[in-house]
Formats: C-alpha cells, structure tokens, sequence
C-alpha cells in the first residue's frame, strides 16, 4: 500500500522503452548521474537520482534504510541495486507496467530483466553504494539516444549484483513530454536485450524452444547469432493456423538449404523456452498455459516479451 509522504517526480515512461528524463537545462542525463554520485555532497551510500531536485530531508525511501539492514546481509547490500514501488500519475497510465514493476516476486526482479520493460525496479529509485556504481562503470556518457538505465543494469547484472524492492510505494510520477526516453530507438533497446539475452541465459543451454510462433518470436529467431539460431529446437504456440503450417522456413538465411523449424503446440514442445508471449494481455490465458507445464521461471523459461 503507498504511504503518505510519497516523493514525486517528473518523468516518461514508455511500456517497453522505461528511460530517465532530461534536465530541464539540456544537459545529457549520464553526465547529470556522474556529476551527482561524484560530488563530495553525496554520501558513502549514494542514491543515483533520475535528475536533480530539491533535497527530501524526510524521502520516505531513506527512512527504509533501517529496514533493508535487517532483511539484507552487510557482505551483499554493497552490491545491491534497491528500489522500491511506484504509484503513477494520472493513476490509469502504464496499467499493465505499474503493475509489473510493482507486483514481481523478489525471484523476479532477476528472472524478468530479459523483458521489454527493463530494469526490474525503476531507475529513478535506485539506490547502491558509491563504490558498487563506481566498480561496475557509472553511466554510459554517449549522449542522445542511449538507453544508459539499461545498460548500467545490465552490467550491474553480469558483475554479480543483486536486485532488492522495498515494498513500499515511496515514489510517484507523471508523463513529461521532453524526456530523453524519446530520443532512444525500439531498435537499439531490442539490439541490447538479445545480446544480453545471448550472453545470460543461451550460452547455457544446447537446445531450447521460442514460445510463440508469430511475428515476435520469428523477429527473436532472426536477431540471434548464427550459432544460437541452430539450438532452436522448434517454435511452439496456441494458434492451430500456425502450428498446421507445420515449420517456419527462415528465408533470409544465407544458406543454400533454408533453415525450417518445426512449429509444435505447447503442450508438445520440449523445454527449456524463452517466451514472446506478453504478460496481463490474455484475461490470464497464457499464465494459465504456463502454470500446466509445472516449470521453474529462470531454469525452464525466461520471458523474452
């Protein structure tokens, strides 16, 4: 439930494109993140904040400190990203992401950091210790049109670093149209998320199948490297249309005999998968279909959505 005392802040959100917003001086986000997490002001266990803004003597999100001491270990919490929930404004924006960032399980917050959502707690409540963000690489500075959240979390990520939400809604937020989310194309979000992909979960397995036979799971087929392409085993889906099709022939190959991949139902397909299907669309049909297969989120499938 939120509490009173709630910090608010201005910022965009986009379903599947979640980025920080620009100053209002036009100054480039990264380096408005390094001079703020720098600066002597800031203390050993520094928040690293969307953009500047007034200080919050009483942010209900420092006050959650003394709590997180007693559920998080002193040897871990240095390597922790910690967020907490949010509540949007106007209330009925971004339904189906709020309600994501707010309600995934603490597995989640590592499970889902596949999706198009993005990171797993929003950046402008992050906290993490000075010399956590300082060991992992502070913000990529290249300006206009780079996704720097994501890419600070994903080698977050790959350095070994943990994910924690206080379960509390501490921020509030509304729309604001000169974010820089809009300078960062779908393309380049969805180029980051299949290397990160690549490098986190296929380099594992040997074999695996891509839960929907349509055009996200075909575009995930064809973005794959050439040697991740050959460990699709099969697509499956739920749509009898696709599936009495039989296979998918992956015409641009350059390949003198076209790759042809099965394409089986669900219920027949051979995990592990990674799954195209999005979450909160179906009226719960797809979480239905899942929850048969009895399947461990993070070891049998990753959300690819």
């Amino acid at each position: 439930m939120c509490v009173q005392g709630v910090r608010k802040i201005e910022m965009s959100e986009e379903v599947g494109a979640p980025r920080s917003p620009s100053s209002a001086a036009g100054g480039q986000v990264p380096f408005l993140h390094k001079e703020l997490c720098d600066c002597d002001s800031v203390p050993a266990k520094c928040k690293c904040p969307a953009a500047p803004s007034s200080p919050v003597p009483d942010n209900p999100q420092l006050q959650s400190r003394a709590s997180l001491d007693s559920v998080i270990g002193e040897g871990c919490r240095i390597q922790v990203i910690i967020g907490c929930q949010v509540r949007r404004e106007p209330l009925d924006s971004t339904e189906r992401y709020t309600r994501w960032i707010n309600n995934l399980t603490p597995g989640q917050l590592l499970t889902q950091v596949f999706t198009s959502h993005g990171p797993t707690v929003i950046m402008p409540t992050w906290f993490c210790s000075r010399e956590w963000f300082c060991h992992v690489g502070k913000f990529d500075e290249g300006g206009k049109g780079v996704p720097e959240d994501l890419l600070f979390f994903y080698e977050h990520i790959r350095k070994g670093g943990g994910v924690f939400r206080v379960d509390q809604c501490l921020l509030q937020y509304r729309y604001h149209p000169q974010a820089a989310t809009h300078s960062v194309l779908e393309e380049t979000i969805w180029n980051h998320r299949v290397r990160f992909l690549e490098d986190r979960a296929l380099k594992h397995w040997t074999s695996f199948t891509i839960w929907n036979a349509g055009k996200q799971g075909r575009k995930l087929y064809r973005s794959l490297s050439p040697a991740n392409q050959k460990k699709v085993a099969a697509f499956c889906d739920v749509d009898e249309n696709k599936i009495v099709k039989g296979f998918y022939t992956y015409q641009e190959s350059k390949e003198r005999r076209k790759p042809q991949i099965p394409i089986q139902h669900f219920r027949d397909a051979t995990p592990p998968f990674i799954i195209c299907v999005k979450l909160d669309l179906t009226g719960g049909g797809f979480e239905e279909n899942l929850a048969t297969l009895d399947l461990k989120e993070g070891l049998d499938y990753h959300h690819f959505n």
